[in-house]
């Protein structure tokens, strides 16, 4: 099937046009800051000398006009930047996200996507605070040294050498800064895994008496990560108490030696007030800078994971539309490792199903049946192999397959915080009600669902807890069955069910099949299969026997292994001991 390369969504080049702007914008502020410099040096000079009030008021009118015109140019930089960082977030949110949702699919922990979803935000955050004005304003700096250079070679070389020892600590708090970002980040992940584990177990945490221990062990991560943490920002403080030291012996320096140049009648004395402004305002940008820069280093490694992530989308190939499926389901050697340790879990898996086929699949656990479904999902990629749906290879197929022709159940339900016809419709724009009916009617849950309070208009709060575990799980097949599928997986969908659940769970599954769909189904209770017609016994990663459920699952020649798949949970229960 022919391909297309995916065009960028976005590229962070993008704001080039505007950060050249502003950095214009930033030239043309320091230029006008330097009216301080000149005022003084001209009322010195010009109005004290010839005693002229005229000379002193236009002076004065022409001041208050350039810092006014300064005032307004920082607050459109300052404002820019901010709908700056407003439009990244706009735009790069959503997409960052798309990657972060994907992140656990492949090995990294759900406190590591946090991380990474983190990143728009503080790139937001720095563009809209002081830390991109010390750099817009560094650049500016040799306006700054010509003009004291100009009043006297002296001060210029003095100045300079200041600037120069500023710009070393600039240097020195990158370099020693580097060395604990990359160990504060990797803590801070440690212990937000650590958050994210005691939050979803809490239950589990109080019943068991290991609240206490789940806080301890939080304490000693979070312990580590402010170890390196206040390491960071001692680094940081100290070298911003330091340069603000510096700037202050520089400034009486300056005017030390202005007053001796003065005296030597080298030098005016409106050109020495004049010198300490300008040398002050010279070197407020290092030392901004360098009070910022914990939040530079931030910003520089979200920029570039961020970069990253638009190029894990720009890298993705946008495949032809293909037709509705609705002939067979193909396995060609599927071999899949785990995501987190690269252990093999499934080899050289391979079967076929046509339409209008169920399979149950059965085994010990351990044997590979959910590594299966995840593989056949496309949610863990496949080391080698492939699935095919109607001969095409499932990545051949768009995010719009999964939505529309593919329902599944997993073994943890998760259902999602929303109402129930939320849930059931995932969360469509636009749901259709006739089918979110269809949809719980064929899970059989409608008629409980009318008799809460508020129906299908339900909050069911994080997880579904406002529900039964059964209940739950009906809901989550409802939802694995909204809009007729082609293609459904459940995982265990009858593990929290009654009698009543597995009867509509056995007539959900015989109905997909008269429409023609297909049926994947992990069975533990022999109960979950009497709608199937094909069984296929996993052991080991491998597919050991696949075939007809009445060959493969026959009384009077039933294998061993078969046997122990499902332990003595399809025994008749002896009554004779009651």
């Amino acid at each position: 099937m022919a391909t297309k390369k995916k065009e960028p969504q976005y590229k962070i080049d993008k704001a080039r046009g505007i950060l050249t702007y502003l950095f214009g914008l930033s030239g043309l502020i320091n230029i006008l800051a330097l009216t301080g410099a000149f005022y003084m040096l001209q009322i010195y000079d010009r109005a004290l000398a010839s005693g002229s009030i005229s000379t002193l008021i236009a002076l004065s009118v022409l001041a208050i006009g350039l810092y006014l015109f300064q005032g307004v140019f920082d607050i459109l930089r300052s404002q820019i930047l901010v709908r700056l960082g407003a439009k990244m977030d706009t735009t790069l949110a959503p997409l960052t996200h798309q990657v972060v949702v994907e992140m656990p699919r492949y090995g990294y922990s759900t406190a590591e996507a946090a991380e990474r979803g983190r990143d728009v935000d503080t790139l937001r955050s720095f563009l809209g605070g002081q830390g991109p004005i010390a750099l817009f304003d560094l650049p500016w700096i040799p306006i700054y040294l010509v003009f004291v250079w100009l009043l006297h070679p002296v001060l210029g070389m003095l100045t300079l050498g200041g600037a120069t020892v500023l710009a070393c600590l600039t240097i020195l708090a990158e370099v020693l800064t580097r060395r604990h970002a990359h160990t504060m980040i990797k803590a801070a992940v440690t212990r937000n895994a650590v958050l994210d584990s005691n939050t979803r177990n809490s239950e589990v945490l109080h019943a068991m008496g290991m609240t206490q221990r789940a806080v301890d062990r939080f304490e000693r991560a979070n312990r580590y990560h402010l170890e390196h943490q206040t390491k960071t920002s001692d680094i940081g403080g100290t070298l911003s108490g330091l340069s603000k030291v510096l700037r202050m012996m520089l400034q009486s320096a300056i005017l030390g030696l202005g007053a001796y140049l003065a005296i030597g009648g080298e030098l005016s004395a409106g050109a020495i007030v004049a010198a300490s402004i300008v040398t002050s305002r010279a070197l407020a940008p290092v030392d901004l800078a360098i009070a910022q820069w914990k939040s530079v280093v931030s910003a520089r490694r979200s920029y570039n994971r961020i970069q990253e992530t638009l190029a894990v989308l720009n890298g993705k190939e946008e495949f032809i539309p293909l037709p509705e499926p609705k002939e067979s389901l193909r396995i060609e050697g599927l071999t899949t490792v785990a995501p987190s340790t690269g252990a093999v879990l499934l080899s050289e898996v391979g079967f076929e199903l046509k339409a209008g086929q169920a399979l149950g699949l059965i085994g010990p656990s351990g044997g590979g049946k959910t590594t299966l479904v995840k593989s056949l999902l496309g949610i863990w990629p496949a080391l080698r192999g492939s699935v095919r749906i109607d001969g095409a290879d499932l990545g051949q197929w768009n995010a719009d397959f999964f939505r529309d022709h593919v329902g599944y159940l997993p073994q943890d339900v998760a259902l999602m915080d929303g109402t129930i016809s939320d849930n059931i419709c995932r969360f469509a724009e636009e749901p259709d009600p006739r089918k979110i009916i269809l949809a719980a009617k064929a899970a059989g849950i409608h008629d409980m669902i009318v008799h809460l309070r508020e129906g299908y208009q339900t909050e069911l709060g994080p997880n579904g807890t406002a529900l039964s575990a059964g209940q739950r799980q009906r809901v989550a097949l409802a939802r694995a069955l909204y809009s007729d599928p082609f293609l459904v997986v459940l995982d265990e969908p009858n593990s929290n069910l009654d009698a009543e659940g597995e009867e509509a769970l056995t007539t959900a599954i015989l109905s997909v099949r008269r429409r023609g769909g297909i049926v994947v189904i992990i069975a533990h209770r022999p109960s979950a299969l009497q709608a199937v017609d094909m069984v296929g016994l996993m052991q080991g990663g491998k597919l050991t026997s696949f075939g007809p459920k009445e060959t493969l699952l026959q009384t009077k020649a039933k294998p061993l292994a078969v046997e122990k798949s499902f332990g003595d949970s399809h025994r008749p229960r002896s009554t004779a001991a009651e």
